[in-house]
């Protein structure tokens, strides 16, 4: 059973992930990174492994974060 303090905790981590990705979504913040060299998709799709890593739905983040980590590489001229 989770306490309200706990609840309350967890719930702001899904606020926390919220901010993430309307911060992603932000036209000023997509170029800023892609100057970097950042792949906003890439981003979102991360930020979403790690929501559902979170959530204990761990076949939905394999596959993201999986996915991820092999366009980076990828990109990177690296192995996975």
């Amino acid at each position: 059973m989770i306490d309200d303090q706990t609840e309350r905790a967890l719930q702001e981590l899904d606020d926390v992930l919220d901010d993430l990705d309307d911060l992603l979504k932000r036209n000023d913040v997509g170029a800023a990174l892609s100057d970097r060299g950042v792949n906003i998709a890439l981003a979102l799709t991360a930020a979403n492994g790690l929501r559902a890593y979170l959530r204990g739905d761990k076949a939905t983040a394999v596959d993201d974060l999986g996915t991820v980590a092999e366009e980076i590489a990828a990109r990177a001229g690296l192995k996975a």
